[in-house]
């Protein structure tokens, strides 16, 4: 009886805990800091997943929360839908329903083109009004000036400050800010005097070549010889076009980006006659008269050519010596390397 008493309490003395070790629910931690391994574990709850500070429970619990996720409609369920049900689907779910948008981007800003354009009488600039010929053209240009002066009152109804003859001094200054801006090529500047279609036209090439550009004066003053108006999609929305003539006298550079002059002179001044087109949203109370295109007539005689220039690199041939070519020089080479020696006879 003895022998099972101390074998029992040798068992006991076995499995009990040191003195060190709390297993207290309650107690802040397992290990106590006399145990040598404390600093390598974090203390837990006896045993359980849980941070021993209360503080933050609450930002523990936010930090999962729980999403009503929605459901899968398969392919076949909304093929079976009408679309009141499919939309009634949508609102539920909080998703807003897609439109099929088949409008093509437009700019508004300004036409695609010249719309009823201007063409010039033949041998313009050259015949004098005292002429047969030249007084058939002031017959003509009276005639057509009918649509002209329609189209200028349609102007007037949204600006009533508008005169043709004043008009013409304004847009020779835009059109001397355009030769300016492109010859200093002021992106921003020309935007405000060239519109949409015109500005991919005017600076083509232009980042490439230096542009020398002088006015110098007008030969005949600059006058207003076509107008028109037209609505577009709807008819409220009008545009102006007004076709100025220009006869003045400039001087023109241009060079290359090697600095070779390809068009023009800075020396010699042209003669220059031109039909420029003036496009105005006029249905817009912000808009501005700015360059929208030029009018080049069938008898107006070809511009100077512009040249094309292009950089060669010199190329070095190597002439291949002979082998016997080589002989002599190796030769020549070795005997006027060694050594000079006078003598002196007595």
């Amino acid at each position: 009886m003895a022998a099972r008493i101390t074998s029992s309490l040798s068992r006991l003395t076995l499995f009990t805990p040191p003195s060190y070790v709390c297993l207290t629910p309650h107690s802040r931690s397992y290990y106590t800091p006399k145990d040598p391994n404390y600093k390598y574990f974090r203390p837990n709850f006896a045993f359980k997943r849980k941070h021993y500070n209360p503080k933050f429970k609450k930002d523990r619990w936010l930090k999962v929360t729980k999403v009503e996720l929605p459901e899968i409609d398969t392919k076949d369920d909304v093929d079976k839908m009408t679309p009141d049900e499919i939309r009634a689907k949508m609102k539920e779910k909080g998703i807003q329903p897609t439109r099929p948008w088949q409008e093509k981007p437009i700019v508004i800003s300004s036409t695609a083109g010249t719309f009823e354009p201007y063409v010039p009488p033949e041998g313009d600039g050259k015949l004098s009004t005292t002429s047969k010929a030249g007084a058939k053209q002031k017959f003509q240009f009276l005639e057509k000036k009918g649509k002209s002066m329609m189209a200028i009152r349609k102007i007037r109804q949204y600006d009533e400050d508008f005169d043709p003859k004043d008009f013409a001094e304004e847009a020779q200054k835009i059109y001397i800010d355009t030769h300016k801006a492109l010859a200093d090529f002021d992106k921003v500047r020309l935007h405000q005097t060239v519109t949409e279609r015109a500005y991919p036209i005017v600076t083509h090439q232009a980042h490439r070549s230096t542009i020398r550009w002088h006015f110098l004066g007008s030969l005949e003053p600059p006058r207003v010889v076509h107008a028109r108006c037209t609505d577009v999609i709807t008819t409220d929305n009008i545009f102006a076009q007004i076709t100025v003539r220009f006869h003045t006298k400039q001087i023109l550079a241009v060079y290359d980006r090697f600095g070779r002059l390809q068009h023009g002179s800075e020396v010699v001044a042209r003669d220059v006659l031109e039909y420029v087109v003036f496009e105005k949203h006029i249905a817009n109370t912000y808009g501005i008269w700015r360059i929208h295109d030029k009018i080049i007539p069938d008898w107006m005689p070809p511009r100077q050519p512009t040249l094309k220039t292009y950089k060669i690199e010199e190329i070095k041939e190597e002439e291949e010596a002979t082998p016997s070519d080589k002989e002599s020089k190796d030769g020549v080479a070795a005997e006027l390397e060694k050594p000079s020696i006078s003598v002196a006879h007595a």
